[in-house]
């Protein structure tokens, strides 16, 4: 099968990259390298293109042709939900804008299948009593423009279904980690784990924002899902669309576990070998005490369980960023 992966050069499009080639896929990567490295793809077909320009319809539809593309996975997009607050018109046109031109190539070239990345961003802050997990069908009411841009690309997604035979599924992600190979970690400073890592490398103790939840200590729970597992799901999502029967469009991507951000914190220490004594402050808005995934849908209608645990993430993630930034493999405790 010939795969168009967008965002193949990120953090997460690599690890899927990488997977479509070892099981014998031709890949062609769609990247602006705003964040991706195109070493992490090589291999594979690279082309340079920002999706939201006007001209990248007409540029994906002979990529789509000359490629002879049977399925497109789409992962690009920007994703930081303090940056979609400061600039939403932005994000809009990058996620959506980009979507929208992408869906229109595909259109225009015949390519019927779309394996769309998407977040639990879009449930946003949900009502649930305690220990409740998210489901598939939990409202969406995303309370960022990120967490709206990925549901209007969902809808999008249905009304491509809809208008013109398209056959999408999308998967939303819960909070990806880890690194599946040394050299494809997560780059970026954004999430719980490269934050913690970053400050501690710096000679720095991790803030924790809010202890006083109500969780078993106090701190925020949330289900973090490795991204290797997240990529196998990707392959299985695609697979999934070759099926006449087909009842679901949407899945959650995550372990069903949660683990608090001091868990998180303790299992770091024991993969770095860190002092870790974080410093707290006064809660974040709009932090939500637990989100985790039901992941029965996923593993019903595809067969996909996360394989490794909270453990696997660290060990990987720490891994992957001790030889970047000059660390030995387990450093003396501070």
């Amino acid at each position: 099968m010939t795969v168009l992966v967008t965002g193949g050069a990120g953090y997460i499009g690599a690890h899927v990259v990488r997977l479509l080639m070892e099981r014998g896929d031709h890949v062609v990567v769609v990247d602006d390298l705003s964040t991706g490295v195109a070493e992490h793809v090589t291999g594979a077909a690279l082309v340079h293109l920002d999706l939201s320009l006007q001209e990248a319809v007409d540029k994906l539809e002979a990529l789509l042709s000359e490629y002879a593309v049977e399925a497109v996975i789409h992962i690009a997009a920007k994703k930081q939900v303090g940056e979609s607050a400061e600039r939403p018109a932005w994000y809009y046109r990058q996620n959506v804008g980009g979507f929208a031109n992408l869906l229109q190539a595909m259109q225009n070239a015949h390519v019927d299948q779309l394996m769309f990345s998407s977040s639990a961003a879009t449930y946003g802050n949900p009502d649930l009593p305690p220990g409740q997990l998210l489901t598939e069908d939990t409202p969406a009411m995303p309370i960022s423009p990120y967490g709206e841009t990925k549901l209007v690309c969902e809808w999008m997604m249905r009304a491509a279904t809809r208008a013109w035979g398209l056959r999408g599924v999308g998967l939303r992600y819960f909070n990806v980690a880890g690194a599946g190979w040394p050299e494809l970690g997560d780059p970026a400073v954004m999430n719980l784990i490269p934050i913690v890592l970053e400050a501690l490398t710096n000679g720095r103790q991790p803030i924790v924002f809010g202890n006083d939840y109500p969780t078993p200590d106090g701190t925020c729970i949330r289900d973090y899902i490795h991204v290797l597992d997240l990529a196998e799901a990707h392959l299985m999502a695609l697979d999934y669309l070759a099926q006449d029967d087909r009842p679901h469009d949407l899945f959650n991507v995550g372990t069903g576990t949660g683990s608090s951000v001091l868990e998180v914190l303790k299992q770091l220490a024991a993969s770095t070998g860190y002092d870790i004594r974080p410093e707290f402050a006064a809660r974040r808005a709009g932090d939500p005490a637990a989100l985790v995934a039901d992941v029965s849908r996923i593993h019903t209608a595809l067969g996909w369980r996360a394989a490794h645990d909270l453990a696997d993430m660290t060990d990987s993630a720490w891994a992957s960023w001790a030889p970047v930034h000059g660390q030995p493999a387990v450093p003396p405790a501070s």
